[in-house]
């Protein structure tokens, strides 16, 4: 999505952008690979640190999905690779929609104040926010006795933030209810599906051109 998307980058984008990318290749015959063919490395082209920096994360087949061989030949794009799409996709605002979304069909991406959650480790963030610069996904809701209702929030920091990569966030809080969005899976890759393309190892049978 970071190579090809055209949505956003490490440094912003939007909601609801991924989806509508996501919806738009779906049409074509193909998804978004799964992570065992283009893991998610938190780099994009306009990336400045790290382990980003002198690598090529423009779109390649390279970038799509790959394969890197385990006997030391050169890493390769794959034309076929397991993945998923999606058949339709909205938007949605306000704590009844949400909640109805996510219980009618699972999580929800949301925008959110990433700022008052940049040291949490744990507990419920409570701090009023009217600004998003973060996108998230809301996977649930719960109640506290003290707090009352807060969203069950996961975030793509990585295990070692927050409550093993999650943050529990007050209704109301981070400004975490203004911008959602919403997806509906269609064809995916699974083995119950019987459609999976079987390559070889070293991917040369399914090499992209």
């Amino acid at each position: 999505m970071l190579n090809c998307g055209g949505v956003g980058s490490c440094y912003g984008g939007s909601v609801g952008g991924p989806y509508q990318w996501l919806h738009h290749i779906s049409q074509t015959g193909t998804g978004i690979s799964y992570a065992t063919s283009q893991p998610y490395v938190a780099c994009s082209s306009d990336s400045k640190g790290g382990l980003c920096v002198g690598h090529d994360w423009k779109c390649t087949p390279l970038n799509v999905a790959r394969t890197c061989p385990t006997f030391g030949e050169d890493c390769v794009g794959l034309s076929q690779y397991p993945n998923a799409t999606i058949s339709d996709h909205g938007s949605i605002t306000g704590q009844k929609a949400m909640m109805k979304e996510i219980f009618a069909r699972g999580p929800i991406a949301c925008g959110i104040d990433a700022g008052p959650i940049l040291k949490y480790t744990s507990g419920i963030a409570t701090k009023f926010s009217i600004m998003t610069d973060h996108v998230v996904s809301v996977v649930g809701w719960a109640t506290d006795p003290t707090e009352g209702k807060y969203w069950i929030v996961r975030n793509s920091w990585g295990e070692y933030w927050g409550e093993a990569g999650y943050v529990n966030v007050k209704f109301g809080a981070l400004a975490l209810e203004q911008s959602c969005a919403w997806a509906v899976p269609a064809a995916f890759t699974a083995p119950e599906m019987k459609n999976q393309y079987h390559c070889f190892e070293d991917g040369s049978n399914c090499v992209a051109k």
